[in-house]
């Protein structure tokens, strides 16, 4: 069964299967925007052996692990059942059927009028040990886009490439660069991670690691040709990566058949296994500077991750040149001028607080 949740100028769908936000669509300035991606196939069309949540590949939805795991590729939250409990108005609330690392997983996904943003947070209750999670937010983008980031420390690729047989990469693997702009790329080039796609024909990841000193996390994503500009804010003292998955054509094998094309994952977290270089090296360059690698569960108590999701009308396409956050407002700035203001909970992430000192314990309190 799915669920509608709405606030004025915003809408999403929640599918309890796979914990999927779904058909995300906000109405600004008079155009309807709806940035999230689907894949093309019916579920009878993926072999019996592939993780379920391909069976739906939609929207956003959350990884715990991020990556491999027992209970399929990004885990049970990804490939298991959700059961949604009541809430407020404008709140979906639903727990997870079944643990993380002996963890009660609950997932909120909250909207407010006139807000182009959809709040989320996950809360581990309980567990034990640490492990790689991401939001994993695929944003479609058929007509290309323009990216642009919070300032990263490096960009890395994994330890080799997503596929080896059955598909093609541009990038090399595993690789890194301070510049994401000159990315090692496969034919021995250079790749300019700003820009969607990066070839004909091709499945990459790549992430980036962000400076200590930001304070508030952000990625971009312009849609020229659609007028409008997908956002994603995150504190990045408790989740320094930016992942991003580009799906463009280079899977062969079923059910991707080469048609999965102009997906562009916008994946943020702590999953340090994802780097192929750095996860080697003792100590890693995230922990040697401070950084979560990975999110470590508490048996006596809960942890939780928040991400906020949205899109705007942003007719000029330029390239986006910062996000500042002041009190309740956010400013988006083109490179060429272009300037947007929305109102935003600017206190939701924490983010004052987290460059202030430790992460805090995070409170029960289901306000949000």
């Amino acid at each position: 069964m799915t669920h509608r949740i709405t606030a004025s100028g915003i809408s999403f769908d929640f599918i309890p299967r796979g914990g999927v936000l779904d058909r995300l669509t906000v109405t600004d300035q008079g155009h309807e925007i709806a940035p999230l991606h689907r894949a093309p196939w019916a579920e009878s069309e993926v072999p019996a052996d592939a993780p379920p949540h391909q069976r739906w590949l939609a929207g956003d939805f959350l990884a715990a692990p991020m990556g491999a795991s027992d209970q399929g590729l990004h885990g049970l939250p990804a490939n298991g059942d959700w059961q949604v409990v009541p809430s407020a108005p404008g709140t979906l609330r639903a727990i997870l059927s079944g643990a993380v690392q002996g963890a009660t997983v609950i997932k909120e996904l909250s909207v407010a009028d006139d807000h182009p943003f959809v709040y989320q947070r996950h809360l581990f209750v309980g567990g034990a040990g640490a492990l790689p999670v991401a939001n994993h937010a695929m944003v479609s983008v058929p007509n290309g886009a323009k990216l642009s980031f919070s300032r990263k420390r490096w960009w890395e690729t994994l330890a080799e490439p997503l596929e080896t047989t059955q598909g093609r990469s541009c990038l090399a693997y595993p690789r890194r660069s301070e510049d994401a702009a000159e990315f090692p790329g496969a034919d021995g080039g250079m790749v300019n991670l700003h820009r969607y796609p990066w070839g004909e024909r091709h499945e990459d990841f790549v992430a980036g690691i962000e400076d200590p000193a930001s304070r508030l996390g952000w990625t971009a994503v312009v849609r020229p040709e659609e007028g409008d500009l997908y956002l994603s804010l995150r504190n990045p003292g408790l989740l320094p990566m930016t992942m991003l998955w580009h799906s463009n054509g280079g899977r062969d094998q079923a059910p991707w058949n080469g048609r999965h094309t102009g997906c562009l994952g916008v994946e943020e977290g702590a999953a340090l296994p994802m780097l192929g270089l750095s996860s080697r090296e003792t100590p890693d360059p995230l922990t040697a500077a401070g950084q979560p690698g990975l999110v470590t569960l508490n048996p006596e108590g809960t942890v939780e991750v928040r991400h906020i999701i949205g899109a705007i009308a942003w007719p000029e396409g330029q390239s986006v040149a910062g996000v500042m956050l002041e009190g309740d407002t956010l400013t988006i700035t083109g490179d060429w001028g272009a300037e947007r203001t929305v109102p935003l909970r600017g206190g939701w992430l924490g983010i004052t607080e987290a460059r202030a000192q430790p992460a805090k314990k995070p409170n029960l309190n289901w306000d949000l």
